[in-house]
This record gives structure tokens, C-alpha cells and sequence, in this order.
């Protein structure tokens, strides 16, 4: 399965998180950071719900970036 992943970028660190999957987060130093740290959060969350034999949340989120012009002022 491929969940869609939110990277934000703060004022000191990269956040990430899937709004598939709920209250589920990481924080880096880095993009390549917050990427490893959120995939190790995303199996870490499934397995304990599959070790409770809870049902996985299918990925149903989708991403589209919208290109924006701005005037010069």
C-alpha cells in the first residue's frame, strides 16, 4: 500500500504526517530525515494493528498541486 504523506516545513525542523492514518507524526532535521522517520511510524502503526487484529485503513488520500500566478506589486 502507498500512503500519502504531508511534509511541512517549520521554522527549525520538517514535519510529516498521513491523513490516512491519524494522529500518526514525525519530526526531522531534514526532509530525508522526516521521509525515514514517518515510513518507520507508518509500518510501526500497522503492524501493532495487525499484531491487535485490527482492519488496515486503506490509503484514499491523493495529492494535486495547484500552479498559482502573482502579480508583481
Amino acid at each position: 500500500m502507498r500512503y500519502l504523506v504531508v511534509i511541512e516545513k517549520g521554522e527549525t525542523s520538517y514535519g510529516a504526517y498521513v491523513p490516512d492514518l491519524p494522529g500518526w507524526v514525525a519530526v526531522g532535521e531534514s526532509i530525508e530525515d522526516v521521509q525515514a522517520l514517518i515510513a518507520e511510524a507508518i509500518e510501526f502503526h500497522i503492524e501493532g494493528m495487525q499484531e491487535d487484529g485490527l482492519s488496515i485503513r486503506k490509503p484514499t488520500s491523493i495529492a494535486h498541486e495547484v500552479e498559482v500566478l502573482m502579480n508583481s506589486a
